[in-house]
């Protein structure tokens, strides 16, 4: 899991660099972020959470593989993307991807069918978001056999993997994984997560269909994933308050994920009315919603990763060097999604570029101290 989070950094922070210089096909450094960075990372959570949620065995190596297998396709997607390799190579690793989905998503089930008592509802989410990569998957693999409808499936694609896979594995993993990062329970985590999966994914659906065939059909789609969030930071606000939240690295960071989830969304509706280009909406969306899950989520995971078992006080210090700077860059991730949106890219490179230098200053001091601390 480590050598993931590792290369999902490298990703990430190499995407927003050839984005933010425009080095490189917009595609294939659109999916060094998405192929190399996210869906591998995904995969190493949901490896990591399933067997809590279920009250299950760790998962065998077959399964831990899958992180780097799914990486590995995606360094060649993103190689054929930008030329460095025969086209054709782009659809097998969509296969690829396509068949090791399919492989966590049964081992998901079984993990749920061999549960000691009930699940956790939070299993659901990540099955249907799983769902939703098949689907966009599916939908990339048919672009050569149905040239003539390739703008509608890669809108398809492009929105059912950022609402649908990303959407829902966040919206999943977030209910717990910030009343854990606060060290406080959520009693009503497990009733949101029953109550909210069909809307969120239902809004998924409907945005990924509708902005494939035609515009308005997107927005009540747009209104359901508003309703739930909103529906979770009021949650939030009622259970824990705003102020110890943001007092919280890694729950600010959270946070500003919600937050940039919504702003991102009113920007999606925009962008269908007319009213906003695609690409500031795409690039506010990695900004303001991306960066902040990314950094928030490996700031409470990373040390739970290298010193899995029982806690161990290095463990806290590792975490409170990665969380020691999440309001700052949780505030320069919104403020970067903020600019993007209002055209002033020159202002938003910066921003979102001390926000990663932040957290790789914090991972850093976070590797020296554990090192000296052991």
């Amino acid at each position: 899991m480590l050598q993931t989070a590792s290369l999902t950094l490298l990703a990430l922070l190499g995407s927003a660099v050839l984005a933010l210089s425009g080095t490189g096909s917009p595609l294939a450094v659109a999916h060094l972020a998405f192929a190399v960075g996210i869906v591998p990372l995904i995969f190493a959570a949901m490896s990591h959470f399933v067997p809590v949620l279920t009250r299950t065995g760790d998962p065998g190596r077959s399964i831990a593989r899958l992180p780097a297998v799914a990486q590995a396709a995606g360094l060649v997607a993103v190689a054929a993307m930008q030329g460095w390799l025969p086209h054709g190579l782009l659809h097998v690793a969509a296969a690829v991807d396509l068949f090791l989905t399919a492989i966590l998503l049964n081992w998901i089930a079984g993990r749920a069918r061999a549960s000691l008592g009930s699940p956790h509802p939070g299993w659901r989410w990540y099955g249907v978001a799983l769902g939703c990569l098949m689907l966009a998957l599916l939908a990339a693999l048919l672009i050569p056999l149905w040239p003539q409808y390739w703008k509608a499936l890669r809108i398809f694609h492009l929105h059912l993997n950022a609402l649908g896979l990303v959407g829902l594995a966040a919206l999943g993993t977030l209910p717990v994984l910030l009343p854990t990062a606060l060290g406080k329970p959520d009693p009503e985590a497990g009733s949101w997560l029953r109550r909210r999966l069909w809307l969120v994914a239902g809004g998924a659906l409907v945005i990924a269909t509708g902005a494939a065939v035609i515009w308005p059909f997107a927005a009540p789609g747009a209104a359901l994933l508003l309703v739930a969030a909103l529906g979770l930071v009021g949650q939030w606000g009622r259970r824990f308050g705003f102020r110890v939240m943001l007092a919280d690295g890694v729950a600010a960071s959270l946070l500003a994920a919600v937050t940039g989830l919504l702003l991102t969304l009113a920007a999606g509706v925009a962008h269908g009315a007319g009213l906003l280009p695609a690409h500031p909406t795409l690039l506010a969306w990695g900004a303001g919603f991306l960066l902040p899950l990314v950094t928030g989520a490996l700031s409470q995971l990373l040390p739970v990763w290298r010193w899995p078992g029982p806690a161990v006080p290095v463990r806290r210090l590792m975490r409170d060097k990665l969380a020691a700077t999440g309001g700052w860059r949780a505030l320069l991730f919104l403020a970067a999604a903020l600019a993007l949106l209002a055209g002033f890219d020159v202002v938003a490179g910066p921003l979102v570029a001390g926000g990663l230098l932040l957290f790789v200053g914090g991972l850093l001091q976070a590797v020296r101290v554990s090192r000296s601390t052991r």
